[in-house]
């Protein structure tokens, strides 16, 4: 297949072309820095971002969001969404 944006520079707001599963937990950090996160099954994300110092819960994320925040750390404590995918 050919992919006419081959080529194009890669930055944090153009579209992901890789997905990987994520699994919140509460000692390691994401393997990389996503572009955004995707939720699968709706509930709360607590995750840290790339430059933050803090942990913040993001409440009731609906099912099929895609969160724009750049996260190191999604945490298994009082994480309740559910098939989140780190978009990269």
């Amino acid at each position: 297949m050919t992919d006419v944006f081959a080529g194009a520079v890669d930055s944090a707001t153009a579209p992901a072309t890789d997905a990987r599963a994520v699994v919140p937990s509460d000692s390691e950090a994401l393997g990389a820095v996503p572009k955004a996160l995707y939720v699968g099954g709706a509930g709360d994300i607590v995750m840290r971002g790339v430059h933050g110092g803090a942990d913040a819960t993001w409440k009731a994320v609906p099912a099929g969001t895609i969160v724009p925040f750049r996260a190191s750390h999604v945490r298994a404590t009082g994480t309740t969404a559910t098939a989140i995918l780190a978009l990269y």
